[in-house]
């Protein structure tokens, strides 16, 4: 796997660093796994715009992940490494010993034509691809897909490249480092994955071109400068006009650049640790 860049024939050529997609092994889906996958263009079940600068985009089947891994002792096959359109990493189709096939997300190290597992077992192996209680892992190992309730399935640390690192076991709860490199707390029966996910390099990648960004469906922003002052706060003035205000705001006049939105409250502030860098904005309890 890896990027490539082009000859700058074309504007949209002269910046673009793509994937050069070497690691697909797989050009068509699996069509028992494949479900329709229906556009929302960013709005709710009443119609109304909640995600603004959405629309368009190609179209896409969602294919079907397991998450749970509910098959305990049951080795199977890694047949093939594809595409997955509604995900930045790569998915493996894997077959089971009674012909079943599932689709798991795709380590970095995982090899086509292996055998992985999910278990209660620590006989079983710690290859790349298992998948087991954070019990069972060994510290400092990398895992992702991991569980923040047990028998939920995996909520964490799921896109391309990334990966949590076990760093403690504590009574009933292992420590976690995230990605973002909060430290936290999650039950010690939660499930995780082992490894780091594949498409490590997608972070590098530069589109090139805006219209490469409307085939994923996300329609280009405005600045709140050109807007209105009935539309957003830094709107109106005669001319080009500066935004106006001491510090820059959201369209609903809430800070932005840093200010942080989570609520001091939330039931989960006690799993956290260690928090993430804060920076600035409002001072965290």
């Amino acid at each position: 796997m890896g990027v490539k860049r082009f000859k700058p024939t074309t504007n949209g050529l002269r910046h673009a660093i793509l994937s050069d997609f070497s690691e697909i092994t797989k050009s068509t889906p699996e069509k028992s796994l494949l479900r329709p996958l229906k556009k929302t263009g960013g709005r709710n079940n009443k119609g109304r715009i909640t995600c603004r600068y959405r629309g368009g985009g190609h179209k896409r089947m969602y294919r079907v992940i397991d998450f749970k891994r509910g098959r305990i002792n049951d080795p199977a096959e890694v047949l093939a490494i594809e595409y997955d359109p509604n995900r930045t990493c790569r998915i493996a189709l894997i077959q089971y010993g009674d012909g079943e096939k599932a689709y798991i997300l795709a380590p970095l190290e995982i090899v086509i034509g292996g055998k992985i597992n999910s278990t209660y077992d620590q006989n079983i192996g710690f290859q790349a691809g298992n998948c087991m209680p954070l019990s069972l892992i060994p510290l400092g190992s990398a895992v992702h897909n991991v569980e923040l309730k047990a028998g939920k399935g995996g909520q964490i640390a799921r896109s391309a490249g990334t990966s949590a690192q076990l760093m403690a076991k504590e009574g009933d709860f292992a420590f976690l480092r995230m990605p973002s490199s909060e430290v936290r707390k999650v039950r010690i029966n939660c499930r995780a994955t082992i490894g780091q996910l594949g498409n490590v390099e997608h972070e590098t990648q530069s589109l090139g071109k805006a219209g490469r960004t409307r085939w994923l469906g996300r329609r280009g922003g405005v600045r709140g400068v050109v807007m209105n002052p009935v539309d957003h706060p830094h709107g109106g003035g005669e001319g080009k006009a500066p935004q106006g205000n001491p510090h820059p705001v959201t369209p609903w006049g809430k800070p932005t650049k840093g200010y942080k939105t989570r609520t001091l409250k939330k039931y989960s502030n006690q799993d956290i640790v260690r928090r993430r860098k804060t920076g600035k904005g409002r001072k965290r309890r």
